[in-house]
């Protein structure tokens, strides 16, 4: 595993585990298989696990596996404030104390303020004392590092990077964003003032790998150097010396291995010209195709209504990369299979959905186009066969 240094010198490996899409079992959690992958990878070399507060049992099963092998020492935990949902001064400490607790720790590495978007989620943070509480945090030693993960625009993520003296960041990047969200623009702005910067998305919610186009498959698939969409998506990042660590929400045994495979031998500075033509020609092949930008992370969810926002759009661009029938047919059988979904047609246009997308997709037009396309007229008619045999 190779490593980069974070603001204080200390060595972050260049992959990271996101710990947002742990192996599942039912709805839950599988605690022994995330158990085996989180201890391989520690074994390769990972040592920065990302969580968050909101991440579904994240927090937990991280802390309870890390206790379980006495392994806290050897990694650097990343979790974050939901800012969001704070409301006083008291909140903030409540928060951080619940994460620790969580965590079974008493300090975190790298805390985060998790999704902020512009500067005024920042200002607000700033009038209930924040920056007091920060510097007692840190002096206590209960707070390492000090950052934040952003969503949004190149000149908001410029403004709140220069609010404060941050220690590291967070932010979206990928081939397909290098000119969206902070952009390159902004992961050069962060390194020319000494901040370290985590990537998150480096595969866009699967967009990158499986989700590819048939034609960008080819592409890939004919060009004179072998390797995987996963591994170009990943070496095109890595390339870049400004790039501290890339998280990949790994669960597999398989994935773990790979990923740190990857990490360990891939050089900055190594893409050859051909190289970049070949990931230009993958990024026209995906624009031409792709009709909605959604990354799958569910901060849209949980819908008022139960609609499955991420598997909708998966599904109507799946459409366009693969086949109409492909994409109806695994929309189909989303519904189908699970009782607990509603259909698109059940959309209100509350607007909750809109006001935590990170990519800031216009969802509810969005929902309507999907609708359309995914729903033909047989479809209701189909969809009630299979649950009457209670497919489910």
């Amino acid at each position: 595993m190779q490593y980069r240094k974070d603001k204080n010198g200390q060595p972050i490996s260049l992959l990271g585990y996101g710990c947002m899409r742990f192996s599942k079992k039912g709805s839950s959690i599988d605690m022994e298989k995330t158990e085996q992958e989180l201890l391989k990878a520690i074994e390769l070399g990972v040592n920065y696990f990302d969580t968050a507060y909101i991440y579904g049992g994240s927090e937990v099963a991280l802390g309870k596996i890390l206790a379980k092998n006495q392994c806290r020492e050897k990694i650097k935990i990343a979790t974050k404030l939901p800012q969001y949902l704070i409301k006083s001064t008291g909140g903030i400490e409540k928060y951080f104390k619940e994460q620790c607790q969580r965590l079974q720790t008493d300090y975190i590495d790298y805390y985060l303020m998790h999704m902020l978007t512009d500067i005024g989620a920042w200002e607000k943070l700033k009038r209930l004392g924040i920056e007091e509480w920060i510097s007692k945090k840190k002096a206590s030693g209960e707070i390492k590092n000090l950052g934040f993960s952003f969503h949004g625009n190149t000149e908001k993520f410029l403004e709140i990077l220069n609010a404060y003296d941050w220690d590291f960041c967070q932010i979206q990047y990928n081939y397909l964003d290098e000119h969206s969200q902070a952009g390159v623009k902004g992961l050069k702005a962060a390194h020319e003032k000494g901040i370290p910067v985590i990537i998150m998305e480096p595969l866009r919610g699967g967009k990158l790998v499986d989700m590819l186009p048939d034609s960008a498959k080819k592409i890939i698939a004919d060009y004179k150097v072998k390797r995987t969409p996963a591994e170009w998506a990943f070496r095109w990042l890595y390339n870049q010396p400004e790039v501290s660590c890339v998280l990949s929400g790994m669960n597999s045994l398989s994935m773990v291995e790979e990923n740190c495979k990857i990490a360990s031998d891939t050089v900055a500075g190594s893409f050859t010209e051909d190289d970049f033509a070949l990931i230009e020609q993958v990024k026209e092949e995906i624009n031409k195709k792709t009709k909605v930008g959604c990354t799958a992370c569910s901060y849209c969810m949980p819908c008022p209504k139960g609609i499955d926002i991420p598997t909708a759009f998966r599904c109507y661009n799946q459409m366009y990369t693969e086949s109409r029938h492909s994409g109806r047919f695994e929309y189909l059988q989303c519904l189908a299979y699970n009782k607990d979904r509603a259909d698109i047609k059940e959309c209100v246009e509350c607007g909750k959905c809109e006001s935590h997308c990170p990519q800031h997709l216009e969802i509810r037009k969005e929902l309507k186009n999907a609708r359309k396309e995914l729903q033909p007229f047989h479809f209701n008619l189909a969809m009630k066969i299979m649950r009457l045999f209670k497919f489910w």
